[in-house]
């Protein structure tokens, strides 16, 4: 609510009285608005602190000019001071605009906690409440793996329970329209590890020996790395953000109630799908890698398409494939129940939809990163 402001308005100021011996009254003059300059609350502060034997206030606004909400927390701030001093707070003398003010702002209490606190936990208090946490995650991971390890028992024993076709849906999803987007990003990793290679081997002229940097790079280490990246950011937020969503709508609570068991019916088709499709698109991001490395070799630093080709063959062989399928069936895997996992884990509202996606594509990658560390010390220790 606003009022006109006089043309020759007068500051905003208050002064206290006593028209009787129990009662103080609360004098308003000026304006009173956002615009204008008004008392500081320590002015307020000194003007109540000699209240003694003050069995009521009043208040007086015979001179003032105009108001607005500006005027609205010192009423109010005089009417907590009379609270507490047990002292009658009598508003017939404020505008009734003000007084409908005051009782829309105090008719519903202050939930108790509602303000965030701001003074900060000690350091070991926060320790352990973030060690807490941490225990509390892993016991949701174990759960969770778990779950997922006895409905891979039943999916063996042909009893899981979920929709063939749901799981041709999910390895479209994965499969067939992930393609040009492996492809792209296959292509250029080639073109990038061929443009590294040249760099150097041209200053011995062994350009040649690009084809074996791609083909094994590709082959062994960085397709099925980036296929996994690429399945992680793509396919591992879109399942957390449908399970999250089933979440929010309580879909899989209503499963559980119907007695049929959410690892079988949503995650392990979706960890199957991935387990079959990231080898294969790791494969084709191998072949179209060494594509890539073949258009800088053949392109551009003048080697031979046939020279090419045969130093390729004789740089790659079975196992090196293979040892990359390991890995991309392995960060299937992960990337499936990073996704499922976070999804899971959603809380009750959209915003954590959001949350659950970020937090699952975050949680693929650093898993895909570390297995890959580890396959590749075992593969080193194992002399494949």
């Amino acid at each position: 609510m606003d009022v006109n402001v006089p043309a020759a308005s007068a500051p905003a100021t208050f002064a206290l009285t006593h028209p009787a011996p129990e009662t103080l009254c609360l004098h308003l003059t000026g304006q009173w608005s956002i615009h204008a300059v008004l008392p500081s609350s320590a002015a307020l502060q000194e003007q109540s602190a000699p209240w003694t034997g003050i069995q009521r206030l009043t208040f007086d606004t015979t001179d003032l000019q105009a108001w607005d909400s500006a005027l609205l927390p010192y009423v109010l701030t005089f009417r907590e001071l009379c609270v507490q001093r047990q002292i009658v707070c009598d508003l017939s003398g404020l505008p009734l605009g003000v007084q409908r003010l005051v009782v829309l702002a105090t008719a519903v209490p202050e939930r108790q906690g509602a303000r965030r606190e701001t003074r900060r936990a000690p350091f070991l208090t926060r320790l352990g409440q973030r060690g807490l946490a941490n225990v509390a995650a892993l016991r949701e991971l174990l759960t969770f793996l778990g779950q997922v390890a006895l409905a891979c028992v039943q999916g063996l024993r042909g009893r899981a329970r979920f929709r063939w076709s749901d799981f041709a849906l999910i390895v479209q999803e994965c499969g067939a329209q992930a393609l040009p987007i492996v492809s792209l990003i296959s292509f250029l990793v080639g073109l990038i590890l061929a443009y590294v290679g040249a760099t150097q081997l041209r200053q011995f002229g062994a350009q040649i020996y690009i084809a074996n940097l791609v083909g094994l790079g590709m082959a062994r280490e960085m397709g099925a790395m980036m296929t996994g990246i690429i399945m992680a950011g793509r396919t591992g937020a879109s399942f957390a953000a449908q399970l999250g969503t089933m979440a929010v709508n309580q879909e899989i609570d209503a499963l559980t109630t119907m007695g049929v068991s959410p690892m079988e019916f949503l995650v392990l088709p979706r960890m199957l799908a991935l387990v079959l499709m990231v080898p294969l698109l790791c494969i084709y991001a191998d072949l179209v890698g060494i594509l890539g490395g073949a258009v800088v070799g053949v392109g551009m630093l003048n080697l031979g398409a046939e020279q090419y080709y045969q130093q390729t063959m004789s740089a790659l062989h079975v196992t090196d494939f293979v040892l990359g399928l390991i890995k991309g069936a392995v960060f299937g895997v992960l990337v499936a129940l990073a996704g499922c996992l976070r999804g899971i884990q959603c809380g009750r509202s959209a915003s954590a939809v959001g949350a659950a996606a970020t937090s699952a594509v975050v949680t693929a990658i650093v898993w895909i990163i570390v297995s890959d560390a580890l396959l590749t010390i075992l593969y080193d220790i194992l002399g494949w």
